[in-house]
């Protein structure tokens, strides 16, 4: 069974240390809806985060 991710929509925000607790929240949350939030330090900015939000 092959599972296919895509990509719904990618924002760059300001990093903040608490980032990571919404996306946890929404990646537990919203699981049951085949949706994913990922968030990423910006390899070119490290004042950057890339929050993504990918359909399962």
């Amino acid at each position: 069974m092959e599972s296919k991710i895509e990509i719904l929509s990618t924002v760059k925000v300001e990093h903040h240390a608490d980032l990571y607790k919404i996306v946890d929240l929404l990646n537990r949350t919203l699981k049951h809806n085949d949706l994913m939030f990922g968030l990423a330090l910006d390899q070119e900015d490290k004042n950057k985060a890339i929050f993504t939000i990918y359909r399962t």
